[in-house]
C-alpha cells in the first residue's frame, strides 16, 4: 500500500517509538488534501485512531507550513478552555518522512463546510452552534499569551499595518492582470489604519470550515488549521468571519460555509454577542471585513497565478475551478470595496 505524503515504514517505526498508547501496524488514510497542509487518519492494530499532519508535498514555502510552530501553538492553546486536539508528539527529523510532522488526538465532530452539512440540524441547534462559534473566538482572544507561552510567537503591535503592506507586495508579485478595485482597497486600507487595541492570538482562518462541531449538542469540539495563526489585532478574526458569513435568506456568500440557511444567527447578532462578551468596540468592523476580503482576493489570485504559470507541478485542476479562482479574486475585491462603505 502507498499513501501520498507518508513513508509508511519509517513513519510507523517513529510512531511506535514516540507516541504512547498506539502500536503498529498502522493504516493511513488522507483526510484532507489540496493546497494546504495534509492531514491523515492513522489507525493502529487495536483500532485506536490518531491524526498526523504534515506540509504539502512538492516545493512549498517552509515558513507557511511550519509543523513545529503549529504543534507549539496547539499545545499552548490546549492549556486553555478553547477546544483543540491534544498534541501527542512532533517529528523534526526529515529523514523519517521527508518533512516534519506532528501527531494529535482524533476529535469527533462534523465540519460544517457547506449548507448541506447543517441540513439535519434543528433551527435551535444551528443558532446554538453559531453562538458557540463566536463564544470560542472570544475565549481565544481572551487567552493570556504570556501565560500559555506564546508571548514570543510574533510581534505584538502593528499587525494590520504589516499585513496590508505584505499583501500589497504579494499582489504585485502574483497578479495576472490589473484590477483597479484591488489597488483602491489597498490604498484606502493603508490610509486609514485602525489603532490596535490590545494583542491576542489571531487564528487567521477562523470559520465553521476550520472547526469540528457536535451537531447534537451544537458545540464546537475542535478548532483546526492553525497554520496562519499569529499574534495580532483580534478584530481581524471577527472581520474574517464576516467575509464567510451569510445571513439567513441572503445569497450564500461562500459555497464552503453553511450559514445562509435559516436558523443560524445573523452576523450582526454575532457582533453584538462578541462585543458584550469582550467589551471591544466593533463600530469599525467594516474595515476588518474589507481587509479580510481583500486579503482573500490576493490569495485567490496567487493560487490562480501559480496554476497558470505551471508552478503547481503535476497537480491537476479543471478549467471551471481555475476560472473560479480568477473570478473569486474579482468578486472578493468588489466585496472589500463595499465593506469600506457605510458599515453593514
Amino acid at each position: 500500500m502507498t499513501v501520498t505524503g507518508i513513508d509508511i515504514d519509517p513513519v510507523s517505526r517513529w510512531l511506535d517509538e514516540n507516541i504512547e498508547g498506539i502500536a503498529g501496524p498502522y493504516a493511513f488514510a488522507q483526510i484532507t488534501g489540496g493546497r494546504s497542509n495534509l492531514t491523515y487518519r492513522v489507525t493502529d492494530a487495536a483500532g485506536t485512531t490518531v491524526v498526523l499532519r504534515r506540509p504539502p508535498t512538492g516545493n512549498v514555502l517552509a515558513s507557511a507550513h511550519d509543523m513545529v510552530r503549529e504543534h507549539a501553538i496547539i499545545s499552548a492553546v490546549g492549556k486553555t478552555n478553547v477546544p483543540v486536539p491534544r498534541t501527542m508528539g512532533v517529528c523534526t527529523d526529515e529523514s523519517v518522512n521527508g518533512a516534519p510532522f506532528y501527531v494529535m488526538s482524533l476529535v469527533e465532530g462534523v465540519v460544517l463546510d457547506k449548507p448541506e452539512a447543517a441540513a439535519d440540524m434543528t433551527l435551535d441547534q444551528r443558532r446554538a452552534a453559531g453562538e458557540h462559534l463566536i463564544d470560542v473566538l472570544a475565549d481565544l482572544h481572551a487567552v493570556d499569551i504570556d501565560e500559555v507561552g506564546l508571548g514570543d510567537l510574533a510581534k505584538r503591535t502593528g499587525y494590520v499595518e504589516r499585513q496590508v503592506r505584505r499583501w500589497t507586495m504579494q499582489w504585485e508579485k502574483s497578479k495576472t492582470r490589473e484590477l483597479a478595485s484591488i489597488d483602491e482597497v489597498g490604498r484606502r486600507l493603508a490610509a486609514d489604519l485602525p489603532e490596535q487595541i490590545g494583542v491576542s492570538i489571531a487564528h487567521g482562518d477562523y470559520r465553521f470550515g476550520n472547526c469540528l462541531v457536535d451537531t447534537e449538542t451544537a458545540r464546537v469540539t475542535g478548532v483546526l488549521d492553525w497554520e496562519l495563526c499569529t499574534l495580532g489585532d483580534p478584530l481581524a478574526d471577527v472581520g474574517y468571519l464576516g467575509v464567510y458569513w451569510s445571513d439567513p435568506g441572503e445569497e450564500q456568500a461562500r459555497p464552503n460555509d453553511p450559514t445562509g440557511i435559516i436558523g443560524f444567527p445573523t452576523y450582526a447578532e454575532l457582533l453584538e454577542r462578541y462585543a458584550v462578551r469582550t467589551g471591544r468596540d466593533l463600530s469599525n468592523i467594516g474595515y476588518y471585513v474589507a481587509f479580510s476580503s481583500w486579503r482573500l482576493a490576493v490569495i485567490s489570485e496567487g493560487v490562480y497565478a501559480r496554476f497558470v504559470n505551471g508552478a503547481m507541478g503535476n497537480q491537476e485542476i479543471d478549467a471551471e475551478t481555475l476560472e473560479g479562482f480568477k473570478a473569486g479574486t474579482e468578486r472578493l475585491a468588489e466585496e472589500a470595496l463595499a465593506a469600506l462603505s457605510p458599515p453593514r
